[in-house]
């Protein structure tokens, strides 16, 4: 393998193929949430119940979440373009079957084969970046750049999906991938370095199937938890999950080539900033959820209109997401990033503030100031792990990192999903008058009360929305609170652990001081 100039400064080449990496990262972002202000429409053309519009919207990023480790293997074996490319073929095909689904079932089948295709772009984008910049300065520019990708691609998902709702039929947000992927294959050929680990690790698919294998039942015994109860069937779904991770931990300490390295857990940094995107992409994404239901179902909001407004958070994400890194010059990064997620906190308690009329102005408000202080955790986080992390190790840290952000996510809309569900049914009232065949999915979500008031006399349809729209008011309060929670248990985590690294203008931004090399 050619030995690589650690001092080599890249051009215009190599910042015009860091573009053409930044829209499968933004496009993949964007595909976790812009499903959710299709769910309304989706559930009357498919006759989805609320826990099957959660699993379309979750099977995604747990599909991503379980293959991107096994990714990158992939790439270190066969080169990371080559797995870039072969991911995007199959992100064009499962996005023309997700489009024009017709049936629950096949959704989600087509939304899991999206997911697995979209695990070969973070760890392979990682990659193909330290490949294409190994200057230091230009490696956190090119850092900060496609952290910019995935923030917008994780607020603008609802936005796009709102604009695109708002001309076309649901299936129309799903082939917004085909052209982006396209354009990917046409020039990523002559753009992307082909080069390959020179010792990659063993392909190891059980690895991926035993991530699968804990994440999916524990995920789905939370949510039968959260809508019906500590049953049975729900506990012993989370006990196998919880085996299976067992299994998984014990096969990568006794593997020669583990798919995921434990040892890197040990180092404080890493471990941090994992735990800080899970809980980031966590919130994010689950507030993300109940926020824009609220907008388009309480406060009767057009998938357009809710698509406009989002642009301001959206905003203030990018705002935020570059204010972090230019503080981190001259302060130290934990203060920086826990200040941050005091700041967010503030804005969760205003959105526990968001009342049942006129609450769209206050919800705003909590969503900007949210945002400016959570974003540094995608940027300057993300250039804190890849300075602390050896070279050699620095793809595994990447995928980490990825795995964690893509979990939280996934996490955030199930977990706080299914809290909001939980909510919502214990404080909706049906009206007696509603079919009892009717009562059931007006009972689990305001999705359902708000098809099941089309079919519905006028007096008995505005209780039953009236109801339901005070009940998911009381649903985002708590969710809201449990995101208030989070934040400050993240932002202690972030001051107490990170405190070593010093400001990032040092010229050595992730590592200890001990640790940093001397001076020339």
């Amino acid at each position: 393998m050619t030995t690589v100039d650690m001092g080599a400064r890249a051009g215009r080449r190599e910042w015009m193929a860091l573009a053409v990496l930044c829209l499968p990262t933004l496009l993949t972002t964007v595909d976790i949430s812009v499903l959710i202000l299709a769910l309304p429409r989706l559930a009357t053309d498919l006759g989805a119940s609320g826990t099957q519009q959660l699993w379309v919207t979750d099977i995604y990023g747990f599909m991503i979440a379980g293959f991107l480790v096994l990714m990158g293997t992939l790439g270190d074996r066969v080169g990371h373009r080559n797995v870039l490319l072969g991911g995007a073929v199959g992100f064009m095909v499962a996005s023309l079957l997700a489009a024009y689904s017709t049936s629950i079932e096949m959704l989600l089948a087509s939304r899991a084969l999206l997911g697995i295709s979209a695990a070969t772009v973070m760890p392979c984008v990682l990659a193909l970046i330290a490949q294409l910049f190994p200057n230091p300065a230009q490696m956190g520019a090119a850092m900060g750049v496609w952290g910019t990708a995935i923030m917008l691609g994780v607020i603008l998902g609802p936005v796009v999906g709102g604009l695109l709702l708002g001309s076309f039929w649901w299936g129309s947000i799903f082939l917004m991938g085909v052209p982006v992927m396209a354009l990917l294959l046409l020039v990523g050929p002559g753009l992307l370095p082909a080069a390959r680990h020179p010792h990659p690790g063993r392909l190891d698919p059980l690895s991926a199937l035993l991530t699968l294998a804990a994440l999916l039942p524990v995920v789905y015994g939370l949510k039968e938890i959260a809508r019906a109860g500590w049953a049975p069937t729900a506990i012993g779904a989370v006990v196998v999950g919880l085996a299976f991770g067992l299994m998984f931990v014990h096969r990568q300490r006794h593997l020669t080539h583990p798919m995921l390295d434990l040892a890197l857990f040990r180092n404080p940094v890493v471990s941090t900033i994992v735990l800080l995107g899970l809980a980031f992409g966590f919130i994010t994404a689950g507030a993300g959820l109940v926020s824009t239901l609220y907008m388009q179902l309480v406060e009767g909001l057009t998938p357009l209109k809710v698509a406009l407004w989002m642009l301001i958070p959206a905003g203030a994400m990018i705002v935020g997401g570059n204010i972090g890194p230019a503080l981190a010059r001259t302060v130290r990064p934990a203060y920086v990033l826990a200040a941050g997620m005091v700041l967010a906190a503030v804005g969760a308690l205003v959105i526990t503030q968001v009342s049942v009329s006129g609450g769209l102005a206050t919800l705003l408000v909590g969503l900007v100031i949210m945002y400016v202080g959570g974003s540094p955790s995608a940027t300057l986080a993300n250039a804190v792990l890849m300075s602390s992390t050896p070279p050699e190790k620095a793809g595994a840290a990447g995928s980490l990192s990825s795995t964690g952000g893509e979990l939280g996510v996934a996490l955030g809309v199930a977990v706080l999903g299914s809290v909001a569900g939980a909510v919502y049914g214990s404080a909706v009232e049906v009206p007696a008058a509603v079919p009892p065949e009717a009562a059931i999915p007006a009972g689990e979500s305001i999705v359902g009360a708000a098809a099941v008031a089309d079919t519905l006399p006028a007096p008995v349809a505005a209780e039953l929305l009236d109801s339901a729209r005070e009940a998911f008011t009381q649903a985002l309060h708590g969710a809201s609170l449990i995101n208030l929670v989070l934040f400050l248990a993240v932002a202690v985590l972030l001051a107490t652990r990170l405190k070593s690294v010093p400001p990032t203008g040092t010229g050595h931004p992730g590592m200890p001081p001990e640790a940093a090399p001397p001076a020339p």
